[in-house]
């Protein structure tokens, strides 16, 4: 991270490069092969670009709040680089906003979230070889674990470097990915038929139940591991 001694913005070589370290670690746990999962995975590249633009490139959001952000808090440098992480500055925590809560917090969604996207790969690509249903691991929680995983890492993301295009982004990619895991639904319906209805009738979509994540529920037809 940069510090306010360095130059703020218009550090476009980091916005290339961490665009594409961030792709390319995305791609590692994703592994898109169809036509569906390249759509997810561009939306998902998109987000991680405008992002990085304004974390290292441009602050619009600052440039548009400007006025707003300087009169209700009038001891921050709106301009330095640390000033990026909104949150931090707004709810004034007396510490390096790196090492502020909003921000070890987004650590933790970003790595839960790419954590999650691995292991249902994994998952989903051993019932692919075998043409089963994924039911197992991440799976036996929820039906869409890797979308789930691409929506943590970016709520993960806001939290740390919150922006104006990036907000705006954010639900019109979780509704777009809700989208893609209803048509994967009726894709898998129609492929494994009472098999994958029973199974979709036990799991939830996309939020766990609780009693299944802490081991409190009874052992289910899917419940694995």
């Amino acid at each position: 991270m940069m510090h306010d001694t360095a130059p703020a913005y218009g550090l476009w070589s980091l916005v290339i490069v961490n665009s594409v370290v961030f792709i390319l670690f995305a791609y590692s746990f994703f592994k898109p092969q169809t036509a569906r999962d390249w759509r997810s995975f561009g939306a998902f590249s998109a987000f991680l670009v405008a992002l990085f633009v304004e974390m290292y490139g441009f602050p619009l959001t600052i440039y548009f709040l400007s006025g707003w952000l300087q009169s209700h808090y009038p001891n921050v440098d709106w301009f330095s680089h640390d000033a990026g992480h909104l949150l931090e500055m707004m709810f004034g925590w007396k510490t390096n906003p790196h090492a502020g809560p909003f921000h070890i917090l987004s650590f933790i969604f970003i790595g839960a979230g790419f954590v999650l996207i691995s292991a249902a790969w994994r998952v989903l690509y051993d019932a692919q070889q075998t043409r089963s249903l994924a039911t197992s691991g991440p799976y036996s929680y929820v039906l869409h674990p890797q979308y789930v995983g691409f929506i943590m890492v970016m709520f993960g993301f806001l939290l740390q470097w919150p922006t104006i295009l990036t907000l705006a982004m954010f639900p019109v990619l979780t509704v777009m990915y809700v989208r893609l895991a209803h048509t994967e639904e009726q894709d898998a319906r129609a492929e494994f038929g009472d098999a994958y209805v029973r199974y979709a009738a036990d799991v939830p979509g996309f939020i766990p139940k609780l009693s299944r994540v802490f081991g409190t529920e009874s052992t289910g037809g899917y419940r694995h591991g």
